[in-house]
């Protein structure tokens, strides 16, 4: 079975970055899917409905500001992406298929979007610009985009002077602008520049 994993909020200067994991059914047909990032939101979440009735398994994986600020950006996302494999997993042991032992993860063919791979049991295959090539990993991406919005539409709520439902934590101007009024806030990444480029200062 193809599985594809996918990731959202890499570049952020605030909150979580959060991974997708999915295995479509083999009847899955989404004209409409595509690259989260040539989506938008209304149609994002329309899709994030259908992928997660229709897919066989999905599971999402996060990555604190606390463990992306102590193992660097990199090893977070993999860590997010490892997270997420094993929640599938959890998720397909559900599965009557999985259940019956008639799937295994030695049966599982992983497509990472990007340049590497988490560290995981099955199979694994990094391929740039998987997110618009790889119909599982469309999904996966889709699934981490719109969970990791929702988030940050919560955080909004305990910090609005930040604006985090706008620009979901991305390094906007208006968001550098909150950071040099009000500092940074509790879900801030603080290995990041203070909103200067959006790229780790190490």
């Amino acid at each position: 079975m193809l599985c594809g994993i996918d990731e959202a909020g890499r570049g952020p200067l605030a909150g979580p970055v959060c991974a997708a994991s999915v295995i479509l059914c083999d009847n899955f047909s989404l004209p409409s899917l595509d690259d989260s990032k040539k989506l938008n939101a209304k149609v994002r979440e329309e899709l994030k409905m259908l992928i997660c009735e229709r897919s066989f398994a999905w599971g999402l994986g996060w990555a604190s500001p606390g463990e992306i600020d102590t193992i660097n950006i990199h090893k977070a996302v993999l860590l997010a992406m490892k997270r997420a494999f094993y929640s599938m997993l959890d998720t397909a042991g559900n599965a009557a298929d999985f259940a019956a032992g008639e799937l295994n993860e030695s049966e599982i063919r992983v497509v990472v979007d990007g340049l590497f791979t988490p560290d995981i049991s099955a199979s694994c295959q990094a391929v740039v610009k998987a997110d618009s090539k790889v119909p599982a990993v469309m999904a996966a991406s889709i699934l981490a985009k719109t969970a990791r919005d929702r988030l940050m539409e919560h955080y909004a709520l305990f910090y609005p002077e930040y604006g985090y439902d706008k620009h979901k934590g991305y390094p906007t101007k208006a968001h550098r602008q909150a950071i040099a009024i009000y500092g940074p806030s509790a879900i801030q990444r603080l290995s990041f520049r203070g909103g200067e480029t959006g790229k780790e200062d190490r």
